[in-house]
């Protein structure tokens, strides 16, 4: 597989992010910020097709992960390449930290290799750590929160965003191979196979679900938290995505995960109302 340049895939990227809640919320930054926000974006699309993508072997997968690795050295060293150029601003701009930037790359080489089935919880928050609440903490930055609460929203909205991602996806992850939902969640409906489908059809994968979504209600609580204390910083981006986000966690909630499922999703209306209500203040 051929990976191209952040700033070549930069409208790709963006083109693909239209319609999402994410792009409504990035619509609400000024300039700077948005165009930031885009680049990051772009960086993690990029790796994260690296893990997804059908074709490369996992030692193929890993030494394009070791690509951009290097690239990110780059930045850092004050001659990017022309596979991160698109970063360089922001990266000057906002000081986004390198450490979070590989940090998504580790989290993108999890999914390399063996297909990630029933891990323990500690190892699932090292997962979320790496490809969402790094993430946050680089967009935390564009935001300019200052380091504690940017530290703490970026914790704990991150872990919210992706605990809901892998509740509502769990039917397409099965179709790779892959079962996000920890061991001790499977424990608690009584789900003894860690085989993606048989999982999914076991009686008990409502209250495994449900377990998992009781944490990432308490990680969404933490993140609402940080922003009640109204720090310093553009906070309707997050507003909006914890909005989002916590609306699609409790459609789950109500229709439950019992078979057949759909993917939750949330009208153009709510989603609009949801727009309206959190893109108010800062």
């Amino acid at each position: 597989m051929t990976v191209t340049s952040v700033s070549k895939a930069a409208p790709t990227a963006r083109t693909q992010a239209s319609g999402s809640s994410f792009y409504t919320a990035m619509r609400l930054l000024p300039k700077a910020e948005r165009e930031a926000m885009f680049a990051i974006y772009a960086f993690c699309r990029e790796v994260d097709d690296i893990a997804d993508e059908p074709g490369p072997t996992p030692e193929e997968r890993r030494a394009q992960l070791d690509v951009w690795r290097r690239a990110v050295d780059t930045l850092y060293v004050g001659r990017p390449s022309q596979r991160v150029s698109a970063l360089a601003d922001p990266v000057r701009r906002f000081k986004l930290a390198k450490t979070d930037f590989l940090a998504v790359i580790d989290g993108m080489d999890m999914d390399v290799g063996d297909p990630i089935r029933g891990p323990t919880f500690a190892e699932l928050d090292l997962y979320c750590d790496r490809v969402a609440s790094a993430v946050g903490r680089l967009s935390v930055r564009v935001f300019g929160m200052a380091e504690e609460p940017g530290r703490d929203l970026a914790h704990h909205l991150g872990r919210a965003l992706q605990l809901t991602n892998i509740l509502r996806d769990v039917d397409e992850d099965a179709e790779v191979g892959r079962l996000y939902l920890p061991a001790e969640a499977l424990a608690a409906g009584g789900v003894d196979t860690v085989e993606p489908k048989e999982a999914l059809g076991h009686p008990g994968i409502d209250t495994a679900c449900r377990w998992l979504a009781a944490k990432a209600r308490e990680q969404y609580a933490q993140a609402e938290a940080v922003m009640r204390r109204a720090p310093a910083g553009r906070l309707r981006a997050p507003r909006l995505m914890s909005a989002v986000y916590g609306a699609i966690l409790r459609r789950m909630e109500k229709t439950g995960w019992k078979a057949p499922r759909e993917r939750a999703s949330l009208g153009k209306g709510r989603l609009a109302w949801i727009v309206a209500t959190r893109a108010i203040g800062r």
